[in-house]
């Protein structure tokens, strides 16, 4: 590891970046030298030292992911060999998602960005179908709920909404995923949690709150002076809760904790090879320096789960950056339905850049 004067460079020699990539298993080998000879120039990428495509990872305090919570780096091969991965399948071919409680100030606000959140997992999950569930309230989920004792905002109960997902788990479903801007706890002796999945059971919950822009100031409008609880079943505390405003950084942020933790189901552990989307990050700071790329090992991974066209993929996820403006309907002052909102894509450009990059790779 190299030390500079403020943060660690997490470096890997090539034969280690190469051995995690391509295995030393025969057969994988020959299942890498099948793949596409542009794929295999993309991927090779990894173990160049001067790529401007991929670099090593970089550690800037010590409650970083890597140095606070050590696990064993998951290869490809370890990856392909796990007896317990969740493989979609002819039958369970589809992600659901499942909006729980208001996403935007407005149904119209909500509904547009589950739809962006929507034609996002189609892009990075290429092949995979993607489909919504008709969005709920949280009394629906019958979860726990309190007041962060610190931030004095409302916090649902993370587990008891997977329980309650995996009962509304649709026969074609590989995974359903409920996407809030609620904050979560794991349990009471825990200050809050970005997410949580159950690999297993093919189901996760991810809130958004934490992503608006003044949660950690001293105005932010989601606090509860005290929590007036008339029973455990009072969800009346919800109705018109604080919801931030959709900003092109929050929907970055969401795609990225989306993309991450549906990674996950699919298998993917954090990544310590190479800076890449599956990283882990312990604070919000680390989440926002992760890029939205997965690194050549993990998009191998996922190559493999779902058996996409890696040039195909990456023209897709360019459509969905593109594809900013949906046309706009005159508004009319009584009737919020007409209006189409243009997806605030503005905080995505640099990584369409990246992925043009990689494009003309591929398309040498």
């Amino acid at each position: 590891m190299d030390e500079t004067c403020h943060y660690q460079v997490f470096r890997h020699s090539e034969q280690t970046l190469k051995r995690a990539l391509i295995s030393k298993n025969p057969a994988l080998v020959s299942q890498y030298e099948k793949l596409d000879a542009r794929e295999q120039q993309l991927m090779k990428e990894a173990f160049q030292p001067t790529s401007d495509l991929y670099g090593p990872i970089i550690l800037q305090s010590q409650s970083d992911w890597i140095i606070s919570h050590p696990e064993a780096p998951q290869d490809f091969e370890q990856f392909f060999s796990n007896p317990y991965r969740k493989i979609p399948s002819p039958e369970k071919h589809s992600i659901y998602l499942l909006a729980i409680g208001s996403l935007g100030n407005t149904r119209v606000i909500s509904e547009e960005y589950t739809k962006w959140l929507k034609g996002y997992c189609e892009a990075f999950f290429y092949g995979m179908s993607v489909k919504l569930l008709e969005p709920i309230s949280v009394s629906a989920t019958r979860c726990s709920f309190r007041v962060n004792d610190h931030t004095r905002n409302l916090q649902i109960h993370a587990g008891h909404i997977l329980k309650f997902l995996k009962k509304k788990k649709p026969e074609d479903a590989f995974c359903v995923v409920g996407v809030t801007m609620i904050d979560l706890y794991p349990r009471d002796s825990w200050n809050f949690v970005f997410g949580q999945a159950s690999l297993t059971d093919g189901v996760g919950i991810f809130s958004f709150a934490r992503y608006g822009s003044d949660f950690y100031s001293s105005h932010y409008k989601g606090t509860v002076k005290k929590l007036h609880k008339k029973s455990s079943n009072d969800y009346a505390i919800f109705d018109n809760y604080f919801i931030p405003e959709i900003t092109s950084v929050l929907l970055l942020q969401s795609c990225k904790t989306l993309s991450h933790e549906i990674g996950h189901i699919f298998g993917l552990r954090h990544c310590q090879w190479l800076t890449c989307l599956m990283q882990g990050s312990n604070h919000l700071e680390e989440a926002d320096r992760r890029p939205l790329n997965l690194c050549p090992i993990c998009l191998r991974k996922l190559q493999c789960a779902i058996g996409f066209n890696i040039a195909e993929r990456y023209k897709a996820l360019v459509r969905w950056i593109d594809d900013a403006d949906t046309p706009r309907a005159t508004p009319k002052p009584s009737c919020e339905d007409n209006v189409h909102l243009p997806k605030p894509v503005e905080a995505f450009q640099d990584w369409k850049e990246w992925i043009m990059k990689c494009l003309a790779v591929l398309q040498k």
